[in-house]
């Protein structure tokens, strides 16, 4: 296929009088990796820059604080009121249209839910009292929602000035404009709220303001919940009439989902591997049988047949990317040449979110281009070509062999198996695990079309390796699972977590699973809500990445952070999913002390007690294979090791270190 087979998703638009070349618009994201003044840096202008280079229509930049004094809601946030970052800013915009997008600047302001740990310890919003977080709220006046206002025009004319194109007004998710909107969140009873009428006046006001200053040429785009998911929230309906407000009187009505400052309500916004694709959407199509406006749908987006129907069938106008614009930033290229079956689908996983809180650097499990940007666009070749044994063919040895052929070198992949795909290939039966089986598939048949040298149920020896004669030796060996120490952990009744991924009848109608990690976790999950089985998960420490730590959603990811590791938003996601499973309950600070035939003996808090069950499954975490590793480290003259079996890890990792490493050899 190719564009021609998408003539709607492929037709240019305008708005206002700007120029759109087809339909597919990278959504509002922000990027950390800021320096100390809070501008981007050259590695974040990369990233917005990548995407427009992969083709898509238009690239937004996202949540520049429009009030970089009492309106950020994280440190790491863009000021869009500061003239020192004029050369980020115009740099940036340069990055994207010299690629033909067009560059559009989100404007945003926290409001109530403001963070003021840097200032004096107060935030403004609708009555006077003490947010949950013990922040004092000061009730605005009208001085201070004029100044706010000037706030967002002097931001959007200022984006104007150094190149920008398009302006986003943030009015979803929970933030300032959201709130005025929103009629839980909006408590006053004077022209600011109570009815829609004044519940619009301020967001209307900024739009007039805005609009003022760019003039009509420029587009308005603004982003708002369909529904906020939250107790007492909006709805649809409301969202509709929300929207016919702002009929004409914006450019684009950007419908998204969802309230940053609750977990179910954010795991909306950010819909994760257990919501189906396009899990949003209706709410965009719903918005559109209404207004004139054109409208955008954004949410759960991967596969392009999808985008294509949902602009054919009347649903939407527009669709938008986001994390879809990370796992593989050249989708608006590749389809639109026909090479659709090659496009890498998200996981959703949360990798990329993860890595961000924690380390402000975004990765992604399936792209390690990602985080990477600045150096891959100005690559160089290898001084010399080798030849290169990969031993181990899951997704290390896979993302090493190919980034190897990709650079001229000579590829043998060795595989012990019958498959391509490591111990990962055991969680392909698992319905929300769908996108990893597509993602191994696609990387397989990449392999396939790259002309690597596979070799199938072959283990590498020292003597084959020998044989081979390779330049370069890459042992990518993976590990195996742990046993862990518990008396009877041999008895008939006990299975190990791959094998029931594999064959999930081998696990009775009652389960314990020790292990409250990632595999246990989402082993559970999958017993308990995709074939009905009572489950039970046994963890030694006081809490699991799942665990409601309390607060905030966004403390609550920093609180979980370093236990969780980049599996930080995935836990949310689970957490939220545990939710939603009477028959899945978690065991903290607890520890199995013996297999009986009745189940598992625990110890907890409360005392030593028996958990009845037919299967007892351990997922206690994996063990590498370093000696049959380093067993072929003399079998040529350069030997590196790869993945697991240095250390089990995940995805990312394991996919981060083949590309680097790849790329480091014959430098």
């Amino acid at each position: 296929m190719a564009a021609s087979d998408y003539p709607h998703l492929f037709s240019p638009i305008v708005l206002g009088k700007q120029f759109f070349k087809h339909r597919i618009f990278a959504s509002p994201q922000d990027n950390p990796q800021l320096d100390a003044n809070k501008f981007l840096t050259r590695d974040a202008m990369a990233f917005y820059e990548r995407k427009a280079q992969g083709g898509f229509a238009s690239v937004c930049v996202g949540d520049y604080m429009v009030d970089s004094r009492a309106g950020h809601s994280h440190p790491f946030q863009l000021r869009g009121d500061d003239v020192r970052g004029k050369a980020s800013m115009f740099r940036t915009a340069m990055g994207i249209t010299k690629h033909g997008a067009v560059a559009a600047a989100e404007l945003n302001h926290a409001g109530a839910n403001s963070n003021m740990w840097e200032r004096e310890g107060f935030v403004y919003g609708f009555a006077d009292g003490l947010r949950a977080d013990g922040v004092e709220v000061r009730a605005f006046d009208d001085a201070w929602l004029e100044r706010l206002i000037a706030c967002f025009a002097d931001a959007a004319a200022y984006a104007r000035q150094v190149g920008f194109q398009m302006i986003t007004l943030h009015g979803g998710h929970g933030w300032c404009l959201n709130q005025f909107m929103s009629p839980r969140e909006n408590t006053r009873r004077d022209k600011w709220g109570g009815s829609l009428e004044n519940r619009m006046r301020f967001p209307l006001a900024v739009i007039e303001a805005v609009r003022k200053r760019i003039g009509n040429a420029m587009p308005i785009e603004i982003r708002l919940s369909g529904a906020e998911w939250v107790p007492g929230g909006y709805d649809a309906d409301e969202c509709v009439a929300i929207a016919k407000a702002l009929d004409g009187k914006v450019d684009l009505l950007h419908i998204s989902a969802g309230h940053h400052e609750d977990d179910v309500a954010s795991m909306r916004t950010h819909p994760t591997m257990f919501l189906e694709d396009g899990c949003n959407t209706f709410y965009a199509a719903e918005v559109k049988k209404h207004v004139k406006t054109p409208v955008a749908t954004v949410g759960a987006l991967t596969d392009v047949r999808m985008m294509e129907e949902l602009i054919a069938s009347g649903k939407t106008d527009i669709v938008e990317l986001g994390r879809q614009s990370l796992a593989d930033p050249d989708l608006p290229l590749k389809a639109q040449t026909g090479r659709e079956e090659d496009i890498t689908r998200c996981m959703r996983c949360f990798t990329c979110f993860s890595n961000s809180t924690l380390g402000g650097i975004f990765y992604c499990s399936v792209n390690p281009e990602i985080g990477n940007e600045l150096e891959t666009m100005f690559d160089t070749p290898p001084r010399e070509k080798k030849k290169v044994l990969v031993a181990g063919g899951g997704i290390g040895g896979m993302q090493a062999a190919l980034t190897l052929s990709r650079r001229g070198h000579e590829v043998i992949l060795c595989e012990k198996t019958g498959r391509l795909g490591g111990v990962l290939r055991c969680e392909c039966n698992i319905p929300f695990k769908k996108p990893l089986e597509n993602y191994l598939d696609l990387q397989e048949k990449r392999i396939a079309r790259a002309g690597i040298e596979v070799r199938l149920n072959t283990a590498v020896t020292p003597e084959l390796a020998s044989a081979l004669r390779p330049d370069v030796i890459v042992a990518a060996l993976g590990s195996r699972p742990v046993k862990p120490p518990v008396k009877n952990i041999d008895a008939g009744n006990v299975v190990g977590a791959e094998e029931v991924y594999y064959n999930p009848e081998k696990a009775g109608q009652k389960c314990v699973i020790l292990g409250g990690g990632l595999v246990g976790l989402e082993l559970g999950v999958f017993l308990a809500g995709y074939k009905g089985r009572e489950v039970d998960v046994i963890e030694m420490l006081p809490t699991t990445l799942a665990s409601d730590p309390g607060g905030g959603t966004s403390e609550r990811m920093g609180s979980v952070g370093m236990a969780a590791g980049d599996a930080l938003v995935q836990g949310v996601a689970l957490r939220v999913k545990l939710g939603e499973l009477p028959n899945m309950r978690v065991h903290t600070s607890t520890r199995a002390l013996e297999v009986t035939e009745n189940g598992l003996l625990v110890s907890g808090p409360e005392g030593e007690y028996e958990i009845e069950a037919d299967t007892v499954i351990y997922a206690a975490g994996q063990r590498p294979l370093r000696e049959d590793a380093l067993a072929l480290r003399d079998c040529a003259p350069e030997f590196h090791m790869l993945g697991d079996c240095v250390a089990p890890k995940n995805i990312v990792a394991a996919t981060q270190a083949a590309f680097q490493l790849a790329r480091d050899i014959g430098r």
